[in-house]
């Protein structure tokens, strides 16, 4: 089987054709910010992204007609259970709409839908950002008006729990297992059996800082900071996320970089170092979630390359259960793997 894989990006439209579970062709077509600053939505790019794909396929020498489906990543839509859905015309409308806020991969769905309906082909979006199934006891946050909300990097999260679960010869329905995905963001979840039960929202300000966004912050201290007539909204905003967490301390967010200094730099060491101890308390208070029965703590994502930094956690945390350590974001893969169990009927495609 055949499936175009597409995950538009900040500046990039990431392209992918796999054949079966092997990816037989693989782009990575980028948009300057001249380009993309001429649009005022993200569904204003619809056009400039469309033609990339087209140029793409035509490049990797493939007839349309031979997909057998196309998938898009899923983006800020209403809060679903995680799985495969079939793009219909809600999801269409929300998407234009940008329910949840405004993201370029709220483009996946609908360019995918695009290609397939000339093909008379399904279109498939995976493990949106907005995957919620959040247990009613982990939204009650201590104010009404402030309910916890789910979104995280579900994709990721559930894709590498997928894959301790076939590596040890079970499967995702049957594993307690806690993920902590390292990017631009952090989200650490614990996966109950199929679901991911609680998880900080990493887009919004929860849980450990990351390279670009400030985690949980001292709250009075924040709302005094709010109301002291220094900063505007939107820069309270951006110090939350684009300009918090490690890019608020040394204007970088480039994790790799600080990780080469940090043992001449004392400064840089503290906050590696705190980094890492903030993402081992975070999993920590995620085990009595499922009362300690946990089968493996996972690490993933670009951060879960560096040595150092996965050191210091499972330091701390292996005395929980096994670390294990997939570095990286297998997301076109991940993508892929969503539409092929719906074609090969392993599981039922989702209604939105």
């Amino acid at each position: 089987m055949k499936v175009l894989v597409i995950n538009p990006g900040s500046t990039s439209t990431k392209i992918a054709i796999f054949e079966n579970e092997d990816m037989i062709y693989e782009k990575n077509p980028t948009h300057s910010m001249a380009e993309l600053e001429k649009y005022e939505r993200v569904t204003d790019q619809y056009d400039l992204r469309k033609n990339v794909i087209l140029e793409c396929i035509s490049e990797a020498g493939l007839d349309p007609f031979e997909l057998d489906a196309c998938v898009g990543r899923g983006g800020l839509l209403r809060p679903l259970a995680g799985g495969t859905y079939r793009v219909n015309e809600k999801l269409l409308a929300d998407a234009h709409a940008g329910v949840s806020g405004e993201h370029p991969s709220n483009l996946g769905g609908i360019l995918a839908n695009e290609i397939a309906a000339k093909i008379g082909k399904p279109a498939f979006i995976v493990d949106p950002v907005v995957v919620d199934e959040l247990s009613d006891i982990a939204r009650v946050s201590g104010h009404p008006l402030l309910p916890r909300r789910s979104i995280f990097h579900a994709l990721n999260q559930k894709a590498m729990a997928r894959k301790f679960a076939r590596k040890n010869g079970t499967t995702y329905a049957n594993i307690n297992v806690i993920v902590a995905h390292m990017g631009g963001g952090v989200s650490v979840g614990v996966h109950n059996q199929g679901r991911v039960v609680d998880v900080n929202n990493a887009l919004d300000g929860e849980g450990p800082f990351s390279p670009e966004r400030s985690g949980t912050l001292p709250i009075g201290r924040l709302i005094d900071l709010c109301f002291s007539g220094e900063y505007t909204h939107k820069e309270m905003r951006q110090m939350n996320k684009g300009k918090g967490g490690v890019v608020a301390y040394f204007g970088t967010n480039e994790m790799k970089e600080l990780d080469d200094r940090r043992e001449n730099e004392p400064e840089v060491q503290l906050v590696i170092d705190a980094f890492a101890y903030q993402v081992s308390k975070e999993i920590g208070s995620l085990s009595p979630v499922v009362k300690g029965k946990l089968d493996a703590i996972i690490l993933t994502g670009g951060i879960a390359y560096s040595k150092y930094i996965t050191g210091q956690i499972k330091e701390r945390v292996e005395f929980l259960a096994p670390v294990y350590i997939f570095p990286g974001e297998l997301e076109m893969a991940a993508l892929a793997g969503g539409a092929l169990r719906v074609l090969r009927g392993e599981e039922e495609a989702q209604t939105y």
